[in-house]
């Protein structure tokens, strides 16, 4: 039987900031999954997880800055297939790496990711995913073991894969997420990815050369400990998932484990962090 979603179509002016702002602080009360357009945002939660308050403490909605207004409706898991490909427009990165749908025309760079989303965050369109990316082409990952954490559509591990990281974990909380993955990583022809569906509890006696988290602030926080102690020594961590304006309580957090701050990535406020273990 398929999971019951609620949609919600989110106008905003300007659209950006608001977009992004609406975004992150949907993705902290359960929304799962964005579809961008030119006005606006569409997010789904599962039927389940939702509540008639869900957007009491969602605090751009009552910002004098923005008007953001919206309208609400149930949908079928199912229903996300022609959504999601009415909306998933190919994107490059660095002239180097495409993700593209299958029924895109390759367009033959030196890294082609072939992603069907479908409910699971992760196309390569959202800055944080698009700056991961960035930090990944500069690694050398040959032979490296890699744990993608928050896997999304598992298009971080696929790429981890594409650059000879081996052998790599990919997990996610969500089990749609953990699906859609395992449809992902067959359908890249990937044979060094095992797929997890739980959370950091599933790290326990496991090391890594790197870390890759694009997760929320919160989350990110509240489970750094756990990633540094299964960061080799000379590893490197790789943090994405919140603003600028966040990066000195990350950076606070971090320190406390013997991880230095190289170098970040910002594209529209975003940003993305890369850590090395002393």
């Amino acid at each position: 039987m398929d999971n019951i979603y609620i949609e919600y179509n989110f106008t905003a002016t300007p659209k950006e900031p608001a977009t992004e702002i609406l975004i992150a602080e949907l993705g902290n009360v359960g929304f799962e999954s964005f579809v961008e357009n030119e006005n606006g945002v569409t997010a789904y939660i599962q039927k389940e997880v939702w509540k008639t308050t869900i957007l009491d403490d969602i605090f751009i909605l009552n910002s004098d800055e923005f008007s953001i207004e919206y309208n609400q409706k149930e949908v079928a898991q199912t229903n996300w297939n022609a959504e999601w490909e009415k909306n998933f427009s190919p994107i490059q990165v660095d002239d180097l790496v495409s993700v593209r749908a299958p029924f895109h025309q390759n367009p033959n760079l030196k890294y082609d990711i072939v992603i069907e989303p479908k409910m699971s965050f992760g196309t390569g369109h959202h800055e944080t995913t698009h700056m991961m990316i960035q930090h990944l082409l500069k690694l050398n990952l040959e032979d490296k073991k890699v744990l993608d954490m928050g896997c999304g559509t598992g298009i971080l591990a696929i790429f981890a894969e594409m650059k000879g990281a081996n052998p790599i974990d990919a997990i996610d909380i969500d089990n749609w997420c953990y699906e859609n993955s395992l449809e992902n990583v067959t359908r890249n022809k990937c044979t060094n990815i095992s797929v997890y569906e739980g959370d950091s509890s599933l790290l326990t006696n496991k090391k890594y050369d790197v870390i890759i988290a694009n997760i929320n602030r919160n989350i990110l926080l509240m489970d750094m400990q756990i990633y540094t102690n299964c960061l080799h020594e000379n590893g490197v961590l790789l943090l994405s998932g919140f603003y600028q304006d966040d990066i000195t309580i990350i950076d606070a957090e971090v320190s406390k484990y013997n991880l230095k701050l190289e170098t970040f990535i910002e594209r529209n406020n975003w940003v993305a962090l890369k850590y090395n273990k002393l």
